[in-house]
């Protein structure tokens, strides 16, 4: 992590192969949760809240504020574009980038690597992207991945396969 001022950007090594993101959310919330004395803080006031919204939540049958109800929007920084403006193919770099980022933040303040779960990972991926998330995913801990082209995953090297059907 770069740095939170009015926003997130998350730098991944082989940044270039994944690019460079910044993420818009909720700025208020998305600061704090980089500063871990005021986590407690937002933890708190987000269960007042909820608890302060039960009876409408009941009544609406779903959860009306927390989390779930702020937008995420990225942007490629390299490109000085939005991610909706992006091909198939950068998207699914930006949003690998942001998991891979996301998860080394978990493995840093716990000691201990997250269990990714990549469903459809390697599709839309060129194979110099491939080839450089199977080298950052090499021994960082347990990683599952679908597909549904084996020949999508012939670089990933010694892994074990399961195939389902025929």
């Amino acid at each position: 992590v770069l740095g939170v001022d009015r926003h997130l950007v998350v730098l991944l090594r082989g940044a270039e192969l994944f690019a460079l993101v910044r993420l818009h959310r909720d700025l208020r919330l998305l600061a704090r949760l980089v500063r871990a004395e005021e986590v407690r803080e937002d933890a708190h006031d987000l269960a007042a809240m909820l608890a302060g919204g039960r009876a409408r939540d009941a009544a609406a049958g779903r959860t009306l504020i927390g989390p779930h109800r702020t937008d995420l929007a990225v942007t490629h920084v390299g490109k000085s574009q939005p991610a909706a403006l992006c091909s198939t193919g950068e998207q699914k770099a930006l949003l690998i980038g942001i998991v891979l980022a996301h998860a080394d933040l978990v493995a840093e303040a716990t000691a201990r690597r997250p269990i990714l779960l990549l469903d459809e990972v390697a599709a839309h991926l060129d194979p110099a992207r491939r080839g450089a998330l199977f080298e950052r995913l090499a021994g960082k801990g347990q990683v599952w991945m679908t597909g549904t082209e084996p020949a999508l995953f012939e670089g990933i090297g010694d892994a074990t396969r399961i195939a389902l059907g025929s």
